[in-house]
């Protein structure tokens, strides 16, 4: 069933990708696919300002994921082992890794941050017109409707767009994982379509290309990673840091007893007397 399942999505893929005009794949049947594609040593698409303090970014990459029927991500992944963690409504991981047992609980990404940086240009862009193209451009190769790009910020001399995609909390309709997964491929590897345009932004007339991308997901509850997703090496800093801040507060304790006592011992000293 597994098989049959992954090869429906497989020839889906091919078929209906070959256009932009088409009806965009969800990312949790395009994942699939890809997964499927890499098992069977055929080619695949692999790709290797935080808004808020609970923004975070996909670390993982692609997996084999388990979707829903109508290609929502189930809470719970484990990429066919033993291991297990919870993911958000963009199938990226927001807890730590754990067993089986792990309870999840379906979570609705709400807000998409995107920091593009755009190819070396001769004239400077408007941002105004930016967020224009940009809109424009998100509707017309991955039916992201115009209202949902609600801010565009531009650093010229850094050639950094910054782009928020956002959503109404209570939307259960509206998948933004799909437009940035495309975006993502677009960018960093190659992109999905099967004609192979690149993601080009029309400002004045002006083709603006990207060379880079970086995704931020903001979920409706905030991820519950602990200290075991940082790496060794930030652990190790931190307990350094730790240890220098320990070592501080000892010595001031001590110098601050020291001065306390010499006080004390001037104090009961007798005057000589006066001859």
């Amino acid at each position: 069933m597994k098989l049959f399942f992954a090869v429906c999505v497989v020839a889906l893929l091919e078929t209906v990708a070959s256009q932009c005009t088409c009806q965009i794949i969800p990312k949790c049947f395009l994942m699939k696919a890809e997964m499927y594609r890499a098992k069977k040593n055929m080619s695949t698409r692999s790709i290797g300002g935080k808004p808020v303090e609970t923004a975070f970014v996909d670390n993982d990459g692609i997996y084999d994921p388990e979707c829903e029927g109508n290609g929502m991500f189930k809470a719970v992944q484990c990429n066919n082992t033993e291991v297990c963690w919870c993911v958000n409504s963009a199938g990226v991981r927001r807890s730590d890794k754990g067993d089986k047992n792990i309870k999840c609980e379906p979570v609705e990404t709400i807000w998409v941050r995107l920091e593009l940086k755009h190819k070396p240009l001769t004239t400077p862009l408007d941002a105004t017109k930016l967020k224009t193209g940009i809109q424009n451009a998100m509707l017309e190769r991955y039916n992201l409707d115009k209202s949902l790009v609600s801010e565009v910020q531009y650093d010229q001399d850094g050639r950094l767009i910054v782009v928020d995609v956002k959503k109404d909390e209570k939307d259960r309709v509206t998948d933004l994982s799909r437009a940035t997964y495309y975006l993502e491929k677009d960018i960093k590897v190659l992109p999905l379509f099967l004609k192979n345009n690149p993601f080009e932004v029309s400002v004045e007339g002006n083709k603006v290309s990207m060379e880079n991308v970086l995704v931020y997901y903001v979920d409706e509850k905030a991820p519950t990673f602990t200290m075991q997703r940082l790496t060794g090496g930030i652990i190790a800093v931190i307990v350094v840091v730790s240890l220098i801040v320990i070592a501080g507060l000892l010595i001031l304790f001590f110098l601050a007893r020291r001065q306390k006592a010499a006080y004390t011992k001037t104090q009961a000293r007798e005057l000589e007397p006066i001859s």
